[in-house]
């Protein structure tokens, strides 16, 4: 298996830098590390350029002009340019267990997508998160809430068995999924823009076209921080998309990946 750890960001390059000692920090490195730029400005590629330099993993930038939250059509994009069978998908705002990458592997089935939850690192706690640039937490780490979730016991995270249902704990901070898998639905739905189901209706896709997901429960952590939401102008028509692909089984989306190939 090689594996595509795919990072998608927007002009917060603090946080990245976290993300890019955590990736450092990984007990299994990924084969290529994807990071999939919503329009960031310079600093942000100046961060990628130092660590492109510094690192021993494969970076690929895909970048695009800055032109509202295009999430969907960044994923996109940074995918085709995968050259693993299996993609490992967090966010520049996630830092990762020593153990993520480990875990997504370990867990991996065919015709199975993967998916997590996350830790809270709690607004208060910035200034010492990136004072510090700390990665490692544990139960009685100060700043995090949801603290159950950072226990990692292998041994009951195989115990869950893969569903054909979508699950409300689904995070696209916390995914993983076989390209092939991905492509055959054609990807991200790019007439999805703006914050919401971006994820979830890629998913409802995957069901309906016959992958099952399994809950990574008691590993794959991920360390979330603390930032404003973003605007949910879009989220009631993204909503109405997922529905219809629900309602009509849909496992296709015409706006999707496969412009890029």
């Amino acid at each position: 298996m090689k594996t595509s750890l795919l990072v998608s960001t927007y002009n917060w390059p603090e946080a990245l830098k976290l993300v890019f000692k955590s990736v450092e920090n990984q007990t299994i490195k990924p084969d290529e590390f994807l990071i999939a730029d919503d329009g960031s400005k310079p600093k942000t590629k100046e961060l990628i350029d130092l660590y492109t330099q510094k690192t021993t993993v494969p970076i690929v930038h895909v970048w695009h002009k800055d032109d509202g939250f295009r999430r969907s059509s960044i994923l996109n994009k940074a995918i085709a340019k995968a050259t693993g069978d299996y993609i490992i998908q967090t966010d520049g705002d996630c830092i990762l267990h020593k153990d993520f990458i480990k875990d997504h592997i370990n867990n991996a089935q065919e015709n199975c997508y993967l998916f997590g939850s996350r830790v809270s690192i709690l607004e208060p706690y910035l200034n010492v998160l990136f004072g510090n640039e700390k990665i490692h937490f544990h139960f009685f780490s100060k700043g995090i809430k949801k603290r159950g979730r950072t226990l990692r016991i292998p041994f009951l995270a195989i115990r869950h068995t893969p569903k054909s249902e979508l699950s409300h704990k689904l995070r696209g901070c916390n995914l993983s999924f076989w390209k092939k898998d991905f492509l055959a639905v054609n990807g991200y739905n790019e007439a999805m823009t703006g914050w919401g189901r971006e994820d979830s209706e890629l998913i409802v896709r995957m069901l309906n076209n016959g992958v099952k997901g399994k809950r990574l429960k008691f590993g794959g952590i991920v360390y979330h921080i603390w930032h404003k939401t973003a605007s949910k102008h879009n989220f009631n028509k993204n909503d109405e998309i997922q529905k219809e692909a629900i309602d009509k089984k849909l496992n296709w989306c015409e706006d999707g990946i496969n412009k890029y190939l």
